[in-house]
């Protein structure tokens, strides 16, 4: 399966929360996507169900395809730490992430095509790899050539949301990975416990 790329509204209503930022398709109709809308009568779900519908939201949140988050999970299992609370800081860990946590782009897709198009550098040096796994201490920053484009100049114009776990400076437009974010400083509501209890299956 490739990488969804289709309306993020219809993920959004599927799970019941705005899972991809502000949408305001989704606050006017927040139940499941259908012909039958909000008066279909839908029968409870199996654990089984509940289970992959949790990983399925970790995935299409965090932009992550099935074999990566496979391998994600893998290491996290591997790890000392707790498996579930491991998988999500090995997520917020990426730089496609950190780009979008710092504001330089509005949403992970969009943080993605920068890092993708060269526009991200790594401790001074310029990194194309999204899923690139980053380590505390390390400095996130726009490249020299790219600090002038407007799509950039707007995201940080809009970002609010400041994170203990990083830090930003305007002037330079670089931010620093200072350390891997604890559960509670993770914002997502995503049920980690549930994805453990499917891939142990």
């Amino acid at each position: 399966m490739a990488r969804y790329t289709g309306p993020t509204s219809k993920i959004a209503r599927k799970f019941g929360e705005a899972i991809f930022g502000e949408d305001k398709s989704f606050e006017r109709k927040n139940y499941p996507p259908g012909q039958h809308g909000v008066n279909k009568r839908r029968g409870k779900k199996s654990e089984y169900a509940i289970q992959l519908m949790e990983k399925q939201k970790a995935k299409y949140t965090y932009g992550i395809l099935e074999r990566q988050f496979r391998n994600l999970f893998s290491k996290a299992n591997r790890s000392k730490g707790v498996t579930g609370e491991v998988l999500l800081q090995l997520c917020e860990s990426r730089l496609d992430n950190v780009v979008y946590r710092l504001g330089i782009a509005p949403s992970r897709r969009g943080a993605r095509q920068l890092v993708s198009h060269r526009h991200i550098t790594v401790d001074g040096e310029v990194v194309n790899i999204p899923s690139y796994q980053l380590k505390p201490g390390q400095t996130i920053g726009v490249r020299e050539k790219s600090k002038s484009l407007q799509a950039i100049d707007h995201s940080l114009s809009n970002h609010s949301n400041v994170y203990e776990w990083l830090t930003w400076n305007g002037e330079k437009k670089e931010g620093t990975f200072v350390s891997i974010p604890e559960r509670i400083q993770i914002p997502e509501t995503i049920k980690e416990q549930l994805i453990v209890e499917l891939y142990s299956k």
